[in-house]
């Protein structure tokens, strides 16, 4: 723990975890949001789940664009533009009752949605010496776990609620406060992107991307079905509840999981060590499909978030190490454009397997998902290599100089 007081002794750590934070509730609140608003209105899990992949769809879909406008024109403007319009569009969303109504909003809603993750990563390196980079992606994978835990506390408790249009109005608020706070800090304003490097090459030709994204559209569908199965098994066990109960334990893991990973020493490989947590989370994704809303889902989904907040420390440094400089969101916001459209799918057919199958058979795709991932990070590990080597000091002064502020 000496580590973590160590990083927080440094100027600005406590104003970039702080500033962001409502707005990461808000995201935690916003899909169950969507669920629970359509199912309530429509009285169909099916169409709800379908709401909830047209917007990750359309989040998904413009992702890349929006974070190659930050690299591109940095944080300031982006972020004052994208936050009133995600605002705006929730409270839209929330008068609606009409089918086709609700459907449009989420779709719109998906295209304004602001990139407060992706703006938040790159900052880090601004904030922090390079030694204390994995302990700082440690903390910021914990916060948006910790997030992920009150966001869907929140939102089923309010929508389930006597008054349950409260819940989007709420995460409205919350992201008002978190995306406008961001937006105004000094560290966001100041952030200049980083320069491309002399033998750039397009994300799309780098053969480390290729893979991540092919990893990641079969990530992005598992857990697009997960997170409408879930919700899903609940409601049709008439107790919605205890989707609360699922999704807080695995938060909860994700936060517990997240630090751990930012103890790891640092001679160990990013490479190394995620393909390790890999195994680990494959083996822990199997008893899933076994369980039934309650206890036995709480466990398994806790174990679940545990090993998955440790794998994205690691993740976050082998997309350090195997990116092209000049890409420090861009290359997370195409990387996230393809998982995110494969996440909308899966979302999309998620409630219509759980509903017209078996909730139990929807999980299971999930399993099978993050073998399929384990399985190609592991063929395709030598396109990975540049992960593989432990950074020295120099490495990372290197990568960072083109992050750095020119001026005091």
């Amino acid at each position: 723990m000496k580590r973590y007081k160590e990083l927080f002794a440094f100027p600005h750590v406590w104003v970039l975890v702080l500033a962001a934070f409502p707005a990461r509730v808000a995201y935690g609140m916003v899909a169950l949001g969507i669920f629970f608003k359509t199912e309530g209105a429509t009285n169909s899990v099916a169409i709800a789940g379908l709401a909830i992949g047209i917007n990750s769809l359309a989040g998904a879909a413009t992702a890349g664009v929006r974070g190659s406008l930050l690299d591109r024109f940095g944080q300031k403007w982006p972020l004052r533009i994208f936050v009133p319009g995600y605002v705006s569009m929730l409270l839209i969303l929330n008068t609606m009752e009409d089918k086709n109504s609700i459907l449009t909003a989420a779709f719109l809603l998906g295209i304004t949605a602001p990139p407060i993750n992706l703006s938040v990563r790159p900052l880090w390196k601004n904030v922090v010496p390079d030694d204390f980079l994995r302990t700082a992606y440690a903390v910021d994978t914990s916060v948006m776990s910790t997030a992920g835990v009150i966001g869907p506390v929140v939102v089923t408790s309010l929508a389930l609620s006597p008054r349950p249009e409260s819940a989007l109005a709420v995460a409205a608020a919350l992201m008002a406060i978190g995306g406008g706070g961001l937006a105004l800090t000094s560290v966001s304003r100041d952030w200049i992107p980083e320069k491309k490097s002399a033998d750039y090459t397009s994300l799309w030709r780098n053969k480390a991307m290729q893979l991540l994204m092919i990893e990641g559209c079969f990530i992005g569908f598992g857990w697009g079905v997960f997170d409408v199965a879930v919700p899903a098994f609940a409601t049709l066990e008439d107790v919605p509840h205890r989707t609360a109960w699922v999704l807080t334990a695995m938060g909860l893991g994700n936060v517990i999981g997240g630090l751990l990973g930012g103890l790891v020493s640092k001679k160990v490989s990013p490479l190394k060590a995620m393909r390790l947590t890999y195994l680990v989370w494959t083996l822990i994704s199997i008893p899933i499909v076994f369980t039934y809303p309650g206890w036995s889902m709480v466990i398994a989904g806790g174990f679940l978030g545990l090993i998955g907040g440790t794998i994205q420390v690691f993740y976050w440094e082998v997309l350090e190490a195997v990116r092209p400089r000049g890409s420090a969101v861009g290359m997370m916001s195409w990387i996230w454009t393809v998982e995110g459209t494969l996440m909308s799918l899966g979302a999309a057919v998620g409630g219509w397997i759980a509903e017209t199958y078996s909730p139990r058979f929807a999980l299971s795709i999930t399993t099978a998902s993050i073998i399929a991932g384990f399985i190609i990070l592991n063929l395709g590990r030598k396109r990975l290599a540049a992960a593989n080597s432990i950074p020295t000091d120099e490495n990372d002064l290197a990568a960072m100089e083109d992050n750095l502020p020119t001026t005091n």
